[in-house]
């Protein structure tokens, strides 16, 4: 393709001009990805908290690499994972 300012070719793929610094007006797909680890987690942290708890954390260290996706799902895993833990261990002290 070429630059619509200058004229030169280009990438086909680029969005803005390496030659005049001109945008091309094209813009890039943006990777949609989806946290499995954080919904995971969110639906271990009812049935089996040590697990949601972990599948919770992992979750929230890896939607910093996803651009914050599945972060509050992440932290309700693992808020719900704690409390849960929490009853048991209280049970288990009283009992």
């Amino acid at each position: 393709m070429y630059c619509k300012n200058c004229g030169k070719e280009i990438d086909d793929k680029a969005e803005i001009c390496i030659y005049c610094g001109c945008g091309t007006g094209q813009k890039q797909a943006a990777k949609d990805e989806t946290n499995v680890l954080a919904i995971v987690g969110f639906i271990f942290s009812f049935f089996f908290a040590v697990v949601g708890l972990i599948c919770s954390i992992l979750g929230y260290r890896k939607a910093a690499e996803l651009g914050g996706s599945g972060r509050n799902l992440s932290i309700a895993g693992i808020i719900i994972s704690a409390v849960w833990i929490g009853i048991v261990m209280i049970a288990l002290i009283t009992v």
